[in-house]
């Protein structure tokens, strides 16, 4: 747990440090750094979901189903 929290930290750090040298605007970087990593969450969410279908698809046996 601790590895993930170090590493949240680390994403909304960069984040923020990105979008404020790109924009200047302390407001705009502290919001990508709280919406981008929320939207990035969220899509590796869904990337392990079809990717764990794709694995089991993979290492299914003949005759067998997936499950729903």
């Amino acid at each position: 747990m601790c590895k993930t929290v170090t590493f949240a930290v680390l994403h909304f750090g960069i984040a923020f440090t990105i979008t404020y040298l790109l924009t200047g605007d302390v407001v705009v970087g502290g919001l990508v750094a709280l919406v981008e990593p929320a939207v990035n969450t969220l899509a590796f969410y869904f990337h392990e979901k079809v990717w764990r279908r794709i694995e089991a698809k993979r290492n299914q046996g003949p005759g067998q189903q997936l499950p729903a």
